[in-house]
């Protein structure tokens, strides 16, 4: 694996589409999904049994083909497609227009955890807790409907999350066994395995710009690398006073690649400066000992500081928005039960988040003045992930009981 060849790689791809987030752009690329008022169909009455049973559902589809929870949906970048994996070994690709099955992901012999297409959409990998990463990709050019095996990657023991590049065909691993590992596709080949945490790899991001990669650890150590190094860049750990949040377990990037802020397990937060290596904040808005589950950056143009707004979602059910520039609370948004997913519309609608809960339900809101616009109903379990479809018209969402539902942000 010589270097040299890494940076050829790392440079393709960043050759191909040089147009990197300028400074006064900073808050602008972020998912979401979420408008209009609310609005409640009492389409499916439920009998006897748990008291908490649905009695609405306003979803526009379902996808019931798993048989267990589903852990991860991810949406297609240009096409109506999204990709789930769950607790019955299986990952599915299909239509979210129509809830038709285009093909299932087999392979996996333990839950698949992870689901992500790559950035052109072409590719499309699976990470389960089996430790296999399993790539399919698209057969011919006529439409999405063709798939087919490509290659399964090996190295991680469990895959706790998988991240494509921004700008091409590479693809991130994190592992519950303290390593984080990087492929070129659609060789396979294994261009990088970074060493350096003490254990699971919970989290990672690449920079929006695609030169850098942040990855954080369950022990409270955060890694910011350069894919053409092994060495780190810089190592904040618990023994920084400063930075120490117990185990890491959510993060987010500003879209100018300059700002890190992580969640933790104490219900901690600090904001990082990726220039400097340090800590340049501290956010205390959650419940301490309740886990900062989701972090995401929200674009309110015009509205908030240079500094710019994140948002972050905790099991003590509430999604604190913060100014980054005062480092305080502009509104606090509530569910009944934890947080477990944060989306942000893309543009026109970049000011409209969603919100994923244990409490069954998802949730939209104007992050400009935390108004609730829409609650989504239809699971009858907790939601365990969300994902918005490539344009923000619609959230499909993974439910603890075994369905993905979709519903209309508009």
């Amino acid at each position: 694996m010589a270097s040299e060849h890494v940076d050829e790689n790392i440079e393709d791809i960043e050759e191909e589409e040089d147009h990197f987030i300028d400074e006064d752009e900073v808050y602008g690329e972020v998912e979401d999904d979420g408008d209009h008022p609310m609005d409640e169909d009492d389409d499916v009455p439920e009998g006897d049994g748990d008291e908490e049973i649905v009695s609405e559902d306003n979803s526009i589809q379902h996808f019931p083909a798993h048989r267990g929870s589903v852990f991860a949906v991810s949406a297609h970048p240009s096409a109506p497609l999204i990709a789930s994996g769950g607790e019955d070994d299986l990952g599915y690709i299909w239509d979210w227009t129509n809830g038709e099955e285009i093909v299932k992901l087999t392979g996996h012999t333990d839950s698949v955890s992870s689901t992500a297409f790559s950035c052109d959409g072409e590719l499309i990998a699976t990470g389960g807790m089996d430790g296999k990463v399993r790539i399919w990709r698209r057969r011919g050019k006529d439409d999405y409907k063709a798939w087919e095996f490509l290659t399964e990657l090996q190295g991680p023991d469990e895959v706790m999350f998988l991240r494509w590049h921004p700008k091409g065909a590479v693809l991130l691993a994190g592992s519950n066994d303290t390593t984080v590992w990087l492929w070129q596709l659609p060789s396979g080949n294994t261009m990088q395995v970074f060493a350096g945490h003490t254990s699971a790899v919970q989290c990672g991001e690449f920079t929006p710009d695609g030169k850098r990669i942040v990855t954080a650890d369950a022990d409270g150590n955060l890694i910011y690398w350069d894919p053409r190094s092994s060495a780190p860049v810089f190592k904040l750990s618990a023994a920084n006073a400063r930075f120490d949040l117990g185990s890491i377990t959510s993060l987010a990037i500003n879209p100018a690649s300059t700002i890190a802020v992580v969640g933790g397990q104490t219900g901690s937060i600090r904001v990082i400066s990726l220039s400097k290596g340090e800590v340049v904040g501290a956010l205390g808005g959650h419940k301490e000992e309740e886990s900062v589950e989701s972090v995401v950056f929200v674009d309110l143009a015009g509205q908030a500081g240079s500094a710019g707004v994140v948002v972050t979602g905790g099991t003590d059910g509430k999604a604190c928005i913060w100014d980054l520039g005062t480092l305080r609370i502009r509104a606090t948004l509530e569910h009944e039960d934890a947080v477990t997913t944060l989306l942000a519309l893309p543009a026109p609608k970049r000011h409209i988040l969603v919100t994923a809960s244990t409490d069954k339900t998802l949730k939209t809101w104007d992050a400009r003045t935390g108004t609730l616009l829409k609650v989504h109903k239809g699971h009858r379990g907790p939601i365990l992930g969300a994902s918005l479809s490539h344009d923000g018209r619609v959230v499909v969402s993974a439910g603890d009981d075994g369905v993905c539902l979709v519903f209309s942000t508009e």
